[in-house]
């Protein structure tokens, strides 16, 4: 099939999760099909990376969109027109442009586009399209909302309901919408009925997928939290784990260390502490995430933001890292609680549930070997691809 692939992001390196989803797909559609992608970026940098996708893509087009989203621009067009501005920031005239013109002279058998927010660059068009929710994204901004002064929200309020609006508008354009879940995919049938809908799951990468279990060092345990921190539900969780978790989790267990890693740490550097390292990941250095996820004993997701499924929890239990959590932060990942993780929610709960698993050598090695398991039956990339290819060509049809 020829596939018209459109992205709000480039898809290398895969440090975020949107980025580490379509790289895998790309990776695994490229065997049997064409695909055309079109993907914005926002510093001209990113440009280098393309290398890295040449050997999936038949054409790949680049186009810029607005470095910085807080510009005069953007928020006087978001205040003075209907469009929310999660659309603002990322709408690019080359873009549009550039689809009218691909349509005119290619035969693609389908549009695939990751985020509603793309679908405003898709001219009116015969083709079917495949909408990708990676999230509920009114909900992700509704969750945060809640969380500031009241003077904040009502002036926020108004671009959350021009959000749900257009939301539900684009799900209506398109063929059929996919979720990442069977709870994101409840969600859009209860906003939008006479849809049709399915589910295309994330999942974890195959570099982290272990072939036998690690040993851990327990003498001088180390917990961790990975995540791209331009997010705000990780800001979120760290600040939790941080503030809240670690110090109960000290009382009982003195030598302890937390690691807090990934992208964009800047925004969290003042949650370092003694016992608590901020760290910062290069872009491209996959492989030293792979490395911290060998060296630490548990994985701690505090996470209470809503939307998605989390790559770093599937990629902690493909590397064979228990995982102790809030409900949130599992929700659609098909897992049960002290089978294949540790659900807990609030800091008295989750230092409890860690402890417990650091004391248990038994129950720990049952924990990481079900959720090694449950991640090599669902969730890897290669699966994934397949069920994705069954629903373009059911759209196709």
């Amino acid at each position: 099939m020829k596939v018209l692939m459109l992205t709000p992001y480039v898809p290398y390196p895969p440090s975020s999760g949107g980025q580490i989803r379509t790289f895998n797909l790309l990776k695994y559609l490229s065997k049997n099909h064409q695909i055309t992608l079109i993907a914005l970026y926002k510093n001209p940098e990113e440009k280098k990376f393309q290398k890295f996708l040449n050997p999936y893509c038949e054409k790949i087009y680049l186009c810029q969109r607005p470095a910085k989203p807080w510009t005069f621009k953007n928020i006087f067009k978001a205040i003075f027109s209907l469009q929310p501005f999660l659309i603002v920031r990322n709408f690019s005239d080359e873009v549009k442009k550039l689809i009218e013109a691909l349509l005119k002279k290619e035969n693609f058998d389908i549009i695939h586009a990751e985020t509603f927010y793309v679908m405003p660059h898709i001219p009116e068009t015969k083709i079917p399209i495949l909408l990708v929710e990676q999230t509920i994204e009114y909900k992700v901004y509704q969750h945060f909302l809640n969380s500031l002064p009241f003077f904040i929200r009502i002036v926020l309020y108004l671009d959350i309901l021009k959000l749900i609006y257009w939301e539900k508008f684009y799900w209506r354009k398109a063929s059929t919408v996919a979720a990442v879940s069977s709870i994101d995919e409840q969600m859009i049938k209860e906003l939008q009925k006479n849809i049709k809908t399915t589910i295309i799951p994330n999942g974890a990468g195959d570099e982290m997928f272990v072939k036998k279990l690690p040993k851990k060092d327990f003498s001088r345990p180390l917990i961790m939290f990975q995540g791209n921190f331009n997010w705000l539900q990780n800001q979120e969780a760290a600040k939790y784990l941080a503030l809240n978790v670690f110090p109960e989790i000290k009382k009982d267990n003195p030598k302890i260390s937390l690691l807090i890693s990934g992208q964009n740490t800047s925004k969290i550097s003042y949650l370092k502490r003694e016992g608590i390292k901020i760290l910062e990941i290069p872009l491209e250095k996959n492989e030293m995430v792979k490395n911290l996820y060998k060296k630490a004993v548990v994985f701690v997701a505090p996470i209470f933001g809503p939307g998605g499924t989390r790559l770093k929890i599937l990629a902690a239990m493909a590397s064979g890292l228990p995982v102790v959590s809030s409900r949130v932060g599992v929700e659609g990942l098909d897992v049960k609680d002290n089978i294949h993780v540790l659900l807990a929610k609030d800091a008295k709960e989750f230092s409890k549930k860690i402890n417990y698993l650091l004391s248990n050598q038994n129950f720990y090695e049952k924990i990481r070997k079900n959720a090694l398991f449950l991640v090599k039956k669902n969730f890897s990339w290669k699966k994934i691809t397949k069920k994705l290819e069954e629903v373009y060509l059911k759209i196709k049809k």
